[in-house]
């Protein structure tokens, strides 16, 4: 039985399977992509997939269809067709979302639903990884946005099935990810919170997820379906029309061949510019016959993107405000897509949060799984984990109790003896839980009171050295630290702990399915003391 791992996005999806050795492999196809582009391309009789299907969008655009993920299980009149004006054209095909391809002078023009485009779509997708498996693929687990309605998800189930590949398991895409990251060096054992920043071809998405005993829950997510690596694709573009126009005093946007030909163009740029520091730049025939060739610095690029790759970082910033924390709550920042290859985006979100904030990009981590295999890579992980487990078992995870995480908005902790606040469970943790504190205690009568941690943030400012020259004068600013921590605040309880004869004292915390909060003491040695306080937490 081989379960395989499916990243499906609008622009490119990925296929990923366990190797022998154990570890997980993203598969390329027999083109050599691993990568692969969302794209179909008919000529005549002849359909194109992946990176063949997108050469024809130079010449052959009518008839080649891209970005059709999104109009899964959605009417016509709910979607926006502009994300395929460069294409062949979205349709109202009886109210579905579908496209309009020629397939030979003599033939009937095809017509096929964004469904159907998905079915054919799949199966290239399993032909590939069956040809480099050498094995039947039976099962997969598919990585789906955190917004995909149940619509879509049955209509990509139905056309999974109708390519041969039954769905084990839908994923969420930042939980895929996440999951792939913290599956290196067993991350997924220290409780931290993260945020998980996908930019892709067309739309961003992001979440916030705090992993609490390794266990993922999704606190907050963000969607912008205008905002993707094809804006600083466009910025780029309209910067090479520019020289171009002003070199040779003709405007290379007014035919869609120029277009396409400047989108080539940028897209190679861009992602030569996330590994170099100066990109060529060389159209043939980009308008009325003249060629184009020239160059940019990573520099250039990064000042012409500026206003895109500012709306990247408020996005990621917003997507935290919304969960209701402070980029201080943040302990990693997991960059997802192609687009998080480049530089800049990484340092200017590495800007907004503190130093304790570490923003995972091949830019900032030499280390780092490709952020466009790290979805792909995390479905196959899931896929592995349940091919032991029956329909049943897998249906019953499913289970809306067990998706929709329950877990604590705030801090559950003590009043220590100086008054500060001792953290027992963190901000985030899931419940049922239970855990057990040692205490150092007085012997004789102790009581301790429950509480809520109520987050405030520390300022300390940091004074620039004076000049050792007392004629020389710095310019330095102050740096200012902030730090977040916690001090008492709703009391929930006290409990009473009479006759205690060792030096510690055991307090275990007990918060029930329900959301039922209980607390007891014990001495270690002696048996339990008994229970002195309930109280109901919400």
């Amino acid at each position: 039985m081989v379960y395989i791992g499916i990243s499906f996005g609008n622009t490119t999806s990925s296929i990923a399977a366990p190797s022998k050795d154990g570890s997980i492999e993203v598969i390329a196809n027999p083109d050599g992509e691993r990568a692969i582009p969302s794209a179909l391309a008919y000529i005549g009789d002849d359909e194109y997939h992946g990176g063949q299907a997108l050469a024809h969008l130079i010449r052959n655009p009518q008839n080649t269809i891209i970005n059709f993920r999104d109009f899964l299980g959605e009417s016509y009149e709910k979607v926006d067709p502009t994300l395929t004006e460069k294409s062949a054209k979205a349709q109202d095909l009886n109210g579905s979302v579908g496209f309009e391809v020629s397939i030979g002078e003599d033939k009937e023009a095809l017509k096929l639903t964004a469904q159907e485009i998905t079915v054919r779509h799949l199966k290239n997708l399993k032909a590939a990884a069956e040809d480099y498996l050498g094995k039947s693929v039976e099962g997969t687990v598919i990585a789906i946005p955190t917004n995909f309605t149940d619509a879509q998800k049955k209509e990509l189930n139905s056309a999974a099935s109708e390519a041969g590949l039954k769905v084990v398991q839908f994923i969420s895409e930042p939980s895929a990810a996440l999951l792939a990251h913290t599956s290196v060096d067993d991350k997924l054992i220290t409780d931290k919170t993260y945020v998980v920043a996908d930019f892709g071809g067309v739309r961003s998405d992001a979440a916030v997820i705090s992993v609490r005993g390794g266990i993922l829950t999704v606190l907050a997510t963000a969607h912008d379906y205008e905002l993707g690596g094809d804006k600083l694709d466009d910025a780029l573009s309209e910067y090479i029309a520019k020289e171009f126009e002003k070199k040779y005093k003709v405007d290379p946007r007014k035919t869609a061949r120029s277009l396409a030909k400047l989108k080539d163009a940028a897209i190679l740029a861009r992602k030569t510019l996330s590994n170099v520091s100066t990109a060529t730049i060389s159209i043939e025939s980009l308008a009325e016959g003249i060629d184009f060739h020239s160059s940019i610095n990573r520099l250039r690029y990064e000042l012409t993107a500026r206003n895109v790759l500012n709306q990247m970082t408020d996005f990621v910033e917003a997507v935290v405000k919304k969960a209701n924390l402070d980029v201080l709550d943040i302990d990693e920042v997991l960059l997802v897509g192609g687009v998080s290859n480049t530089p800049k985006l990484a340092s200017n979100i590495e800007a907004v949060f503190p130093e304790s904030t570490a923003v995972i990009a091949p830019s900032t981590d030499s280390k780092a799984t490709y952020p466009e295999e790290l979805v792909a890579r995390g479905a196959s992980i899931q896929a592995s984990l349940l091919e032991n487990f029956d329909d049943e078992e897998i249906a019953e995870s499913q289970s809306p109790v067990i998706i929709n995480t329950q877990h604590l908005t705030k801090a559950i902790g003590l009043v220590g003896a100086e008054g500060e606040f001792i953290t027992v469970l963190k901000q985030e943790s899931t419940y049922p839980i239970r855990k057990t504190l040692t205490l150092n205690s007085p012997k004789g009568d102790v009581l301790l009171t429950i509480v809520e941690g109520e987050a405030t943030v520390k300022e300390t400012t940091l004074e620039p050295e004076a000049p050792e020259d007392d004629d020389e004068y710095s310019d330095e600013e102050p740096e200012v630290i902030k730090e977040k921590l916690y001090i008492p605040g709703k009391k929930l309880a006290e409990l009473a702990v009479r006759d205690v004869t060792t030096d510690t004292l055991d307090v275990v915390f007990n918060i029930t399915k329900e959301g039922t909060l209980s607390v007891s003491a014990r001495e270690p040695r002696q048996g339990s003391v008994p229970f002195k306080g309930e109280v109901s937490h919400d």
